[in-house]
């Protein structure tokens, strides 16, 4: 019982894809049928018709040479729309092109200008950094000589000021001084003089004295 269901499920697998194989041949078929009706309606159309009628030919020859008319139509029309309007197509596209290469073109030179010009300022950036740093140093050696005179003249102005306060100090000390011997030769000058008159009144005293004792001796010898 169980081989006589396994042979059922195999002869249902091998239908399974027999009735897909069947569908998809049934399918080509009608899109052939329905091509093949396409085209014979085409070629039994009226103007495949009254080409024949014309032309003496038959539907089949009459078809082919509608075929290759429209061919030549659409490739006529086709080498038109060339000609007319693809070319300012073209040739617009080829000038917005030839615009941006040689935009590129001007880009390229000016970056190798400006890269030029760098290489050219650090070949001589060394030169350049050897004359500021010489500037530098004289500047300096200027700044520090006009330091060095500055300084020089205010002490030479603070010396003669100072020489001449001094001079004028001792001029009036000198000036004081002298009047100063003035007053004491004339103090010991008064001095003097008083001194003077007094000895000289002590003298005339002791004279005056002397005089009176020897008078008085004088007369006691007398009696």
């Amino acid at each position: 019982q169980q081989s006589g269901q396994q042979q059922s499920s195999a002869q249902g697998k091998h239908k399974e894809p027999k009735s897909i194989e069947g569908r998809l041949g049934e399918e080509t078929r009608e899109a052939a049928g329905e091509e093949k009706d396409e085209t014979d309606q085409f070629k039994r159309s009226s103007s495949v018709t009254f080409v024949a009628r014309i032309t003496g030919l038959s539907l089949r020859h009459a078809y082919w040479l509608c075929l290759i008319l429209n061919f030549a139509i659409i490739a006529a029309v086709l080498i038109w729309v060339w000609r007319t309007k693809l070319p300012g197509v073209f040739r617009a596209r080829t000038q917005s092109i030839q615009k941006a290469l040689e935009e590129a073109r001007k880009a390229s030179e000016d970056a190798n200008r400006r890269l030029a010009a760098i290489e050219a300022r650090l070949s001589h950036l060394d030169a350049e950094l050897h004359e500021m740093r010489s500037t530098a140093e004289k500047a300096a050696a200027a700044e520090e000589a006009r330091i060095s005179a500055a300084a020089e003249e205010d002490t030479r102005k603070i010396v003669l000021a100072a020489e001449q306060e001094i001079a004028a100090a001792a001029k009036s000390a000198r000036r004081e001084l002298k009047a100063y011997v003035a007053d004491l030769a004339v103090s010991l000058a008064a001095q003097t003089i008083r001194v003077n008159s007094a000895i000289d009144q002590a003298l005339v005293q002791s004279f005056g004295d002397q005089l009176t004792s020897e008078k008085n001796g004088s007369g006691k010898d007398g009696h």
